[in-house]
């Protein structure tokens, strides 16, 4: 599979598997999680997707306890997780609303865990999951900086924040942010339009789409025009119609990096189907103005 180079430190692979739905599983045990692991490995999807209010905070945990039976596995893995979101849940009940912590002490405190619950000695790539109105610019750029130096952390991104909010942080960050985690689907495209694929392009900044399938509803409607387009260009593609969705992001110029996530280890070991399709222009734009509803303007 196609490796990204995201930053002179780091390389990827072309497809991510996303980690936060594993606590969906009911069977938590590390011998399903390895089994998951090696499923991704065996395609070259080496690149993991992390956060640690993924399973009310729990999802670094599991990955830790499989590493610590695994250990091999963590030199075939990139690491990727992300911090500030404060949730009333898990190590967090004792909180009264949801919010977002970006200051210095949270940052190095929620690392700290996230290295204990990992079993890991560095994060490939740490990420602010949400923008805080609360950022002191200053403050976060020069604890991630620090976070660098001191090598606990490979690299380093952000999750959903617009052009303005990088161009903030990154204002007060010797390190590049190498990455921003969007939403980004044939369900949900505005990305493409309202500047922020175009903003990330002009700085080589690769994004990664998360619920680059919609949360799984983009192929729920089988009479859909959507639907009836990826069906019929799976057929032409002898692929999965779940292959063309995630085809359409790779032949976008950003080099978009899906984020896939399930626990299905048959559905996992598809993943890689989308990597063979080479979509024309023509297609990809049949598609665009499927999901759209309305011909392309």
């Amino acid at each position: 599979m196609q490796r990204i180079n995201l930053s002179d430190s780091l390389t990827v692979s072309r497809i991510i598997y996303g980690m936060w739905r594993i606590t969906d599983d009911p069977d938590h045990s590390s011998k399903n999680i390895q089994s998951k692991i090696e499923a991704c490995l065996d395609q070259g999807i080496t690149t993991f997707d992390q956060a640690d209010i993924y399973g009310g905070y729990s999802s670094e945990t599991l990955l830790g306890n499989t590493l610590k039976q695994a250990p091999h596995l963590r030199h075939s893995m990139e690491i990727i997780t992300k911090c500030d979101i404060v949730a009333p849940i898990g190590i967090h009940s004792d909180k009264t609303v949801k919010h977002y912590d970006t200051s210095a002490q949270h940052i190095n405190q929620s690392v700290e865990r996230s290295l204990q619950e990992m079993a890991i000695e560095q994060i490939d790539l740490l990420l602010l999951h949400r923008p805080d109105p609360l950022m002191d610019a200053v403050e976060t750029g020069n604890t991630l900086d620090a976070l660098i130096d001191s090598g606990k952390v490979k690299a380093i991104g952000v999750s959903n924040f617009r052009p303005w909010d990088i161009q903030l942080l990154q204002s007060c960050t010797k390190n590049k942010l190498i990455t921003n985690q969007i939403e980004i689907s044939l369900s949900q495209h505005n990305a493409l339009h309202n500047g922020d694929l175009a903003h990330l392009q002009q700085h080589k900044v690769i994004p990664m789409a998360w619920s680059p399938l919609g949360g799984g509803k983009l192929l729920n409607d089988p009479t859909s025009p959507l639907n009836i387009k990826l069906n019929a260009m799976a057929k032409i593609h002898s692929v999965q119609p779940v292959a063309i969705a995630i085809a359409w992001l790779l032949r976008h110029p950003a080099q978009i990096l899906p984020i896939m996530g399930s626990n299905n280890i048959h559905r996992i070991k598809q993943f890689s189907e989308a990597t063979k399709v080479a979509l024309e222009r023509e297609a990809w734009f049949e598609l665009l103005e499927a999901a759209s509803g309305s011909p392309v303007p």
